[in-house]
């Protein structure tokens, strides 16, 4: 069985269709995807269709992101005006421009999105956290919504691994954190969705255009890096850089 991270898809749902054609899951996969599927691309309407299309293939577990919080929030009667502008419009237009167009499998599933995940030797969940506290205790604030630029977080006192989106890295590149990883690699702009298998550090990364990305080289010292930085103490890594303010 592999476990593989997914991270910020924003609507490109041709992005993940490559994605998915390449990892190829089967039965006994397990695929977590670390929140929001919607706004800013093109197609936040197909990526929730795929998504619940992928559970009849493997196992797949999808977190909650401060996008579909927005979301959300909107569909149960509030302003739309905000969230119109921070990419709320694409979403809409996805739906054929009016939010009675949602679906009642779509109202479901973003209400049946879990606030994180955690196995025996990894935490997911897409913003940042508290390095001294158990996920289960951890502020909206902090599990939503707080960028790594606002606060670079300490290894987490059970010694996990933790993988984390909602920071768009300015380089386009996973990042490697030693304790923590992001792979919120900027998939609606210029970069790449971001697919990580925790236990080996496999890394599948595609355009928004769906285009794989072919340079193996890139993508085998990618690999190369997770497993050598995986657990190494922050003073040895970099501050992340924000491209965009999600």
């Amino acid at each position: 069985m592999r476990t593989i991270a997914i991270g910020d898809i924003h609507g490109c749902s041709r992005a993940l269709d490559g994605l998915i054609e390449e990892i190829k899951p089967v039965e006994h996969d397990r695929l977590i995807f670390l929140g929001d599927y919607v706004d800013r691309g093109p197609d936040s309407k197909g990526v929730i269709e795929r998504l619940l299309d992928l559970r009849k293939r493997c196992e797949v577990i999808c977190l909650l992101g401060n996008h579909e919080i927005i979301f959300r929030s909107v569909l149960s009667g509030l302003s739309a005006e905000t969230w119109l502008g921070l990419g709320g419009q694409q979403t809409l237009t996805s739906y054929g421009g009016a939010l009675k167009r949602v679906p009642t499998t779509h109202l479901e599933f973003l209400n049946d999105l879990l606030p994180y995940y955690e196995t025996a030797k990894e935490l997911f969940l897409h913003a940042n956290y508290d390095a001294t506290l158990p996920l289960s205790e951890q502020t909206e604030q902090m599990l939503f919504w707080e960028h790594l630029g606002e606060k670079f977080p300490a290894p987490h006192y059970s010694g996990k691994h933790v993988f984390l989106g909602h920071t768009p890295q300015a380089n386009c590149e996973i990042g490697y954190f030693g304790h923590f990883t992001c792979i919120d690699t900027y998939c609606f702009g210029s970069g790449w969705l971001t697919a990580v298998e925790v236990e080996t550090g496999q890394v599948w990364q595609a355009s928004k255009k769906g285009q794989l990305r072919q340079n193996w080289r890139i993508l085998k010292l990618l690999w190369r890096k997770f497993l050598a930085l995986r657990g190494r103490s922050p003073s040895h890594l970099r501050k992340p850089l924000v491209r965009v303010q999600d």
